[in-house]
């Protein structure tokens, strides 16, 4: 797994709580994402052929890390996307294993797709 780290909850919470600069990508697709996504993701669809440069585009510096994630430690989605994003070049891309599913658990979800890309 070379070029991206996991991520467990309570890092990506410490995150969020610390206010630090990365970008939460869902990977999941708009569908999902409008019906719960993480708080203040983005929704970039990691089936889509042009995931990487949406991701990128997303992204203001090659340095800022990016978070991905799906829908619960069963998905690989999170991992695939996390894996094409280390290999494009990204610096710091981690994969929120959890998921929707793990994060909802502990945390609220957001509905609603007024942050989709």
């Amino acid at each position: 797994m070379a070029g991206f780290k996991i991520m467990d909850r309570e890092e990506l919470k410490r995150w969020t709580d610390e206010k630090r600069d990365f970008v939460l990508v869902d990977t999941l697709g708009p569908e999902s994402y409008g019906e719960n996504h993480l708080p203040g993701a983005k929704m970039i669809d990691a089936h889509e052929a042009d995931f990487v440069k949406k991701v990128k585009a997303a992204v203001s510096k090659k340095d800022i890390p990016v978070v991905v994630y799906c829908a619960n430690f069963s998905c690989e989605l999170s991992t695939h996307a996390a894996k094409m994003l280390a290999d494009s070049g990204l610096a710091k891309v981690y994969d929120f294993k959890g998921g929707i599913a793990d994060w909802k658990e502990k945390y609220p979800l957001h509905t609603g797709c007024p942050e989709a890309h």
